[in-house]
């Protein structure tokens, strides 16, 4: 599981973090908003922790803008020195899942991690989705906000290597083995096909691109990052 740690105060980060790679877990850490915004919504996070109290935006500001903007459904859990029952309600209606009051013990925030990760799988179980555009894997069912959009086989296949590997660029010829195995087309039918993508989830919205040519190498599919 991969974490992001949005925290200012040094000496707390470094000991949640060095909690969490001893435990097995991949961190990535922030010490102010701005730099854990451009985080959140330029990689992939399993779960982030959130500090309240932050230089340049604050902890709900923050949640906020990655709910209601970038479209994030990244479990978050909120730490804050304030116990008020209004800063708690503040924290879950900024879209928090869990809201943990400091000083904690190292043992409850990785238990607090495993159940509000545990809970966050199973709604979004077979689900992939990077900002707004989501795959149902089950369905089949591509949707861009609440829009259903309607994909051929090939495209839904490339889709689901894209959206799994974002924010990582996949090469042409990583996605060419993957749809056609040995037998590849003579044409440069990956280049047509990668239009037909773009049209569907891309060119029909006002939303900002999430496909991207890296001439020269291949595409990814990443979340611009929002306007800081």
């Amino acid at each position: 599981m991969k974490i992001l740690i949005i925290e200012d105060n040094k000496d707390i980060l470094a000991n949640i973090a060095d909690y969490l790679e001893a435990d097995g877990y991949i961190v990535d850490c922030a010490q102010d908003g701005l730099s854990g915004l451009h985080l959140a919504v330029s990689q992939q996070f399993d779960l982030i922790i959130l500090d309240i109290l932050l230089p340049g935006i604050d902890g709900f500001q923050l949640c906020k803008r990655l709910r209601n903007e970038a479209k994030i459904e990244t479990p978050i859990i909120m730490l804050t020195a304030k116990d008020g029952l209004n800063d708690r309600l503040e924290g879950l209606k900024s879209g928090a899942d869990d809201y943990l009051v400091k000083p904690f013990a190292l043992s409850e925030l990785g238990a607090r991690i495993k159940a509000v990760y545990r809970r966050a799988s199973g709604r979004r179980e077979h689900i992939l989705k990077i900002g707004s555009l989501s795959y149902d894997l089950d369905a089949l069912e591509v949707r861009r906000g609440s829009i259903l959009i309607k994909m051929n086989p090939i495209g839904l296949k490339l889709l689901e290597i894209l959206m799994k590997k974002s924010p990582s660029v996949v090469r042409r010829n990583i996605l060419e083995e993957y749809i056609w195995g040995d037998n590849l087309p003579d044409s440069d039918s990956l280049r047509t096909h990668m239009h037909q993508l773009r049209n569907s989830i891309d060119k029909s919205f006002d939303d900002e691109p999430l496909l991207q040519t890296v001439h020269g190498i291949g595409y990814r599919l990443s979340v611009p990052s929002l306007q800081l």
